[in-house]
């Protein structure tokens, strides 16, 4: 019998006999350590011409030359710069889906690796330098290794896989439109349609471990935006105006005490985060308006609409009170990233053969955002992260995501490619319908 969703979270992982990734399967490792060298060299040459969100021009056009080198139907420009590649198989059968995103973060690299990206561009009006301090670089070398792989598999496959490298994962600039979102508007999933999809992140941790949880794994992202509207005055007589000045005080104090007095944060955590106050423009005048901007972190979608309601509720009449008037908008950037618990219980073998003796391990819930979260909505998906941290360094010195000090332990991307290679293999020949029928 498999074990419980219960027991995935409270025991070591345990795995039933019928699953053909518990197989050795030496000729296929065999494969995948001898297309590493070029997952390591297609990383460093990703990772040196990084490139914004939609505007991942080159990066695609490698991707896609590559895929056309191993025989698949390849599609370009969708979401703008989006890939995608069709391997079918020789036999029919389900159809699954693998994702790596492509885009890089306004960041300005130190590093000092010998392929440290010098790359500068604009972003929102302002030069920046660019960088892939996120390890979307990696996640691309390692899909196109496993496109490589599993095209020679291709007359044992029975089915057909997909291999998605989407753009603008970390959200498209503003004024348009873009990432995971866009593909699936565009019509992603409609031929061929995926039964399943597998993504993987690479992240601080034990390098070649893997980690994942069932249900929320990462958190929906919201981002909020509070208009307070006063009547400007000057400075030595604010009882002739309104202050929204003092009201937003007001308005920040009371809603970061929502999450912290109103909502059972025992049920799924849940972050409320002030990023941006502007209003006012000289030292002696009381501006007429003052303009908030934060972000939403949540794990559950009644507790988010709820938290979202008294939100506007407290900005409304807290303003109120005072005589000002405020105006609250929400934006929803990704949805709760929900790791399908029947999918993740049948993954789990297929992850510590990818895994080895660096083994699975459970990860607590991540209030980071992905918009591989919008895939999961559509059909079944499973999102796990790789360890990739310097050898022997403790876990706080290494430089986390997204910092400037970012970098990839190389040698844990063979773990990532075997992962990404058993879980596509693993499902065209026993996806989770046949083999829970196997086990009864």
């Amino acid at each position: 019998m498999r074990w419980s969703l219960l027991s995935l979270s409270l025991l070591p992982f345990l795995y039933t006999p019928f699953a053909v990734a518990s197989a050795e399967r030496p000729e296929l490792s065999k494969q995948i350590e001898q297309v590493m060298p070029k997952v390591i060299d297609w990383r460093r040459d990703i990772h040196q011409h990084p490139e914004l969100s939609n505007r991942e021009f080159r990066t695609a056009a490698k991707v896609a030359a590559h895929l056309q080198t191993l025989g698949m139907e390849v599609r370009t420009g969708i979401a703008h710069t989006g890939v995608v590649g069709i391997l079918k198989g020789a036999k029919p059968g389900p159809v699954v889906a693998l994702r790596a995103d492509m885009d890089a973060l306004p960041v300005t690299e130190q590093t000092g690796l010998p392929f440290a990206s010098k790359v500068v561009s604009e972003f929102n009006g302002q030069q920046t330098g660019v960088m892939h301090a996120c390890g979307h670089d990696a996640h691309v070398a390692m899909l196109m290794g496993a496109a490589e792989v599993l095209s020679k598999q291709q007359a044992e496959l029975t089915g057909t896989i997909m291999f998605i490298f989407q753009p603008a994962e970390e959200g498209p600039p503003e004024g348009e439109e873009g990432g995971a979102k866009m593909m699936l508007a565009e019509g992603l999933f409609a031929d061929p349609s995926p039964a399943a999809i597998f993504g993987l992140h690479v992240w601080p941790g034990e390098p070649g471990q893997l980690q994942v949880k069932t249900e929320g794994i990462m958190a929906a992202a919201d981002s909020f935006q509070i208009t307070v509207t006063g009547k400007q005055v000057h400075g030595s007589s604010p009882w002739r105006g309104i202050d929204p000045i003092n009201v937003t005080g007001q308005l920040i104090n009371a809603i970061n005490l929502i999450p912290a007095r109103q909502i059972d944060v025992t049920k799924a955590p849940a972050v409320v985060s002030f990023g941006q106050v502007h209003g006012g423009i000289r030292w002696n005048i009381i501006p007429d308006e003052v303009k908030l901007e934060g972000t939403i972190r949540t794990f559950d979608s009644e507790m988010r609409a709820d938290l979202i309601a008294r939100m506007a509720h407290t900005s409304k009449h807290i303003a109120k009170a005072s005589g000002a008037e405020a105006h609250f908008h929400v934006h929803n950037f990704a949805a709760v990233t929900w790791n399908d618990p029947a999918l993740t219980d049948w993954a789990m073998p297929s992850l510590q053969w990818a895994a080895g003796n660096k083994g699975v391990a459970p990860i607590k819930p991540i209030t980071g955002a992905e918009d591989f979260s919008f895939y999961q909505q559509q059909i079944p998906g499973v999102f796990f992260f790789l360890g990739i941290s310097p050898t022997g360094m403790p876990l706080s010195e290494v430089p986390p995501n997204h910092s400037p000090l970012f970098d990839v332990n190389e040698d844990a991307l063979v773990t990532g490619v075997r992962a990404l290679t058993g879980l596509a293999l693993d499902y065209l020949a026993t996806p989770p319908q046949k083999a829970a029928q196997e086990v009864k």
